[in-house]
């Protein structure tokens, strides 16, 4: 292989595998990221087995193939030598079994050995897969808004995902860490009944990469999503996600129209204190109060009119709130209670999170 790229076209490429890379053990052939120049093509890939990335850049002005072929290197370790390097044109080239790098203007030169590129884990063949109908701007940003209600850290491994729930005339996106549970809904005909488990780190990635149209391609147990520039590919979590149904409040006793301005700036005063906060809904205002474990305190209250006639308190983890009204985009949020330490759900247009208060 002998390839010359620009220097910024390489980095982002470098930059854009980087999370796909093992990075506990160098001597894994997954810690390489794996170069195919061919057909006017260059192909950068890197995976971890579990997830992976294809990059796929054309022969222009920015990249000249001289000569076909394959390589491997140490994904860290180009990355931080592109980076020192100045210049645009870089010259890769592989001579033996050492890729060499050289930057002419700067005089320049360096040599990383190579794995056996014929040993690189192959990647899905996203043709034999089934194809998956969708808007895919609606995909992305239902991802991005569920992201922080997905779990991390769970023994039960379907709920570190976030469930692609596809019904005949509809599908819902959601997710949970068991304080809550968030849904986007889209009433729209599918033809299909599915249910996907997409991995935190998965949804994670694919807000990085994509942000215009997609394809996407899935069977039972892998996910593949194709662009202009990349295929990205990743298993799914096996597994059977809770009936979330179940969990959606009924029998809502109050509900309100609330600032989403406002209140944001009342919980963060009190969440300098401490996020663990009671809230107390009167007829012409809201109260903010700390509900922290030492001496300390903190109060603020919020000016507004609500159709109640008594009092209602309820124990908040302000995060959570502050979470769902980061990712809405209307001035105003609906807020359902159903009184003093029972769940509560906040809803704008099709978004909504059923959370479990702090017992008082």
């Amino acid at each position: 292989m002998n390839i010359i790229i620009q220097k910024s076209v390489l980095e982002n490429i470098l930059i854009a595998l980087q999370p796909f890379l093992e990075k506990k053990d160098s001597g894994q052939i997954t810690s390489h990221i794996y170069f195919e120049a061919k057909n006017n093509q260059l192909l950068c890939k890197a995976t971890d087995f579990e997830i992976g990335l294809c990059t796929l850049t054309d022969s222009t002005d920015s990249l000249i193939i001289n000569q076909e072929g394959i390589a491997t290197v140490n994904g860290k370790k180009i990355l931080d030598i592109i980076k020192s390097l100045k210049e645009d044109g870089i010259n890769l080239y592989t001579k033996n079994e050492d890729l060499h790098i050289k930057a002419d203007k700067s005089k320049s030169s360096f040599k990383l050995s190579m794995f056996n590129a014929q040993e690189f884990p192959a990647f899905l063949e996203y043709e034999t897969l089934k194809k998956l109908e969708m808007n895919s701007l609606e995909l992305i940003n239902s991802m991005k808004k569920i992201l922080p209600v997905v779990d991390s850290n769970n023994q039960r491994h379907e709920l570190t995902g976030a469930l692609l729930d596809i019904k005949e005339y509809s599908y819902n996106f959601v997710a949970t860490d068991t304080k809550r549970l968030a849904i986007i809904r889209f009433e729209k005909p599918t033809g299909n009944n599915l249910a996907l488990i997409f991995p935190k780190k998965t949804i994670a990635e694919i807000q990085k990469l994509f942000s215009g149209d997609i394809e996407l391609f899935y069977d039972e147990k892998n996910i593949v999503i194709k662009s202009k520039d990349y295929i990205f590919f990743s298993h799914l979590i096996n597994g059977t996600f809770p009936d979330y149904e179940k969990i959606i409040q009924k029998d809502i006793q109050t509900t309100l129209t609330i600032p989403k301005a406002k209140i944001a700036n009342a919980l963060n005063i009190v969440g300098s204190v401490t996020f663990d906060i009671k809230m107390t809904f009167k007829s012409n205002e809201i109260l903010f109060e700390s509900l922290s474990q030492d001496s300390s305190e903190a109060q603020t209250h919020v000016e507004i009119e609500l159709p109640i006639n008594e009092e209602i308190e309820i124990g908040v983890n302000a995060r959570h709130i502050l979470d769902f009204i980061r990712e809405i985009d209307t001035e105003h949020f609906t807020w359902e209670l159903k009184g003093k330490n029972n769940p509560f759900t906040l809803k704008s247009e099709n978004f909504s999170t059923v959370i479990m208060p702090i017992i008082i």
